[in-house]
C-alpha cells in the first residue's frame, strides 16, 4: 500500500456510560478509497465527525499528512473535503453562489475556472443560477459533491454521495471520483447503504459493529471471512447482531 495519509489509532469516544467508537485503528493511503460500513449505530457518524475535527476524541489520536489533527486543525482542514447527502448549504445563495463562498472560505486564487470545471463535471449548467432551495434532492446532492471537490482536496470524506441521483447520474459521480483519484492522488473515505457501490468503488473496507472493527479487508475477503454470498448480506448479518 502507498504512504499513509491518514492515520488512526486506537480512537475512541465516549458520550456518558456510552462509548459509541472503541479503540479502532486503521489507516489510508495516497490514493487509496477506504470503505466505512456498519449498521445505524456502528459508529460511522461519530467517526468521520471526530476525522473533521467537529468531535473531540476521548482517547486515541488522528493524524493526517503527518500532523496531529488536534493541534494542526486548521492546516490539516485547508486540505480535507467532506461531502454528505444529510447537510445543507445555505438556501437563499443561488448555486454558483454557494460554490464562490466556498471557494473564497479556502483563499482558491483560480476559484472561477474551478467552479467553471466543477458545474460541467457534474452537469449543472442549467441550475447554475438557482436558488438552492429550489434544488431538487438529486440536483442538492451534485452541489454538495462539487462543494467538496470545488477545493481539491488531498482527503475527502463522503457519505451517501451518490443517494438521490438516478443510476445515469450516480454512475457519472463515481467515474468523475475515480478520474480524480486517478489524476491527483486523492484519498477517500467512503461510506454507502449501496453494497454493490461499496465492492465498486473500495480498495479496502472495514466494518464497525458497536464502535469496533470486526472486519477489514477486501470486499472478497469479507465475504469469504464470514461465509456469506455477497457483501450485502455480510451487511444485513451485522445488522441483525447490532
Amino acid at each position: 500500500m502507498s504512504p499513509s495519509v491518514v492515520e488512526v489509532r486506537n480512537l475512541t469516544k465516549r458520550f456518558g456510560a456510552f462509548t459509541a467508537v472503541d479503540g479502532i485503528s486503521f489507516d489510508i493511503g495516497r490514493g487509496e478509497i477506504l470503505g466505512l460500513l456498519g449498521p445505524n449505530g456502528a459508529g460511522k457518524t461519530t467517526t468521520f465527525q471526530m476525522m473533521l475535527g467537529l468531535v473531540t476524541p476521548s482517547s486515541g489520536s488522528i493524524r493526517m499528512f503527518g500532523l496531529d489533527l488536534q493541534t494542526n486543525r486548521e492546516a490539516i482542514l485547508q486540505q480535507v473535503n467532506f461531502s454528505s447527502t444529510y447537510i445543507s448549504l445555505p438556501y437563499s445563495l443561488t448555486v454558483e453562489e454557494n460554490l464562490s463562498v466556498v471557494a473564497r472560505l479556502y483563499g482558491m486564487s483560480n476559484m472561477a475556472g474551478r467552479i467553471d470545471d466543477m458545474v460541467k463535471k457534474l452537469e449543472m449548467g442549467e441550475w447554475r443560477t438557482k436558488l438552492t432551495r429550489k434544488l431538487s434532492s438529486g440536483q442538492m446532492t451534485r452541489l454538495t459533491l462539487a462543494k467538496a471537490l470545488l477545493t481539491e482536496p488531498k482527503v475527502l470524506f463522503l457519505d451517501e454521495p451518490t443517494a438521490s441521483l438516478d443510476p445515469d447520474i450516480a454512475h457519472k459521480i463515481r467515474a468523475i471520483l475515480l478520474e480524480e483519484r486517478q489524476a491527483t492522488g486523492l484519498s477517500i473515505l467512503y461510506t454507502s447503504h449501496n453494497m454493490r457501490e461499496m465492492e465498486e468503488m473500495s480498495d479496502r473496507i472495514i466494518f464497525l459493529q458497536r464502535g469496533k472493527i470486526v472486519a477489514e479487508g477486501t470486499a472478497k475477503d469479507i465475504v469469504a471471512r464470514f461465509g456469506q454470498a455477497d457483501l450485502e448480506e455480510v451487511f444485513l448479518k451485522l445488522a441483525r447482531e447490532q
